[in-house]
């Protein structure tokens, strides 16, 4: 299950030695619903190498902020504390597979 990221714990699962993935959305996103199954799903897969999470922007202003997100869904890639990647809009399961190989 993806871990839920707010602005409370933002810091301390950037702080884990696990590159991490988060996928700002909302409830009231069609592409963002789209895709989550999907992030779902390799959340499970990757758990025991990659944090993966979901971010709702109508709650968490505070990391939305940081990482500049301007539109939804947005998936950000992180390793070693820095922004790595970044993608706009849905995104197909290869695709999102390629992007989180590419962390480790």
């Amino acid at each position: 299950m993806a871990l839920n990221i707010t602005n409370e714990n933002f810091e301390e699962i950037l702080a884990q030695s696990k590159p991490v993935v988060i996928d700002f959305w909302a409830e009231w996103c069609g592409p963002c619903r789209t895709i989550a199954p999907i992030v779902e799903e390799l959340a499970e897969e990757y758990a025991d190498r990659v944090n993966i999470g979901k971010c709702d922007v109508d709650s968490s202003d505070d990391v939305v902020a940081t990482y500049r997100v301007r539109n939804i869904p947005t998936l950000v890639f992180i390793k070693d504390g820095a922004v790595v990647d970044k993608h706009v809009g849905a995104i197909s399961r290869n695709d999102l597979v390629a992007k989180i190989e590419a962390l480790l």
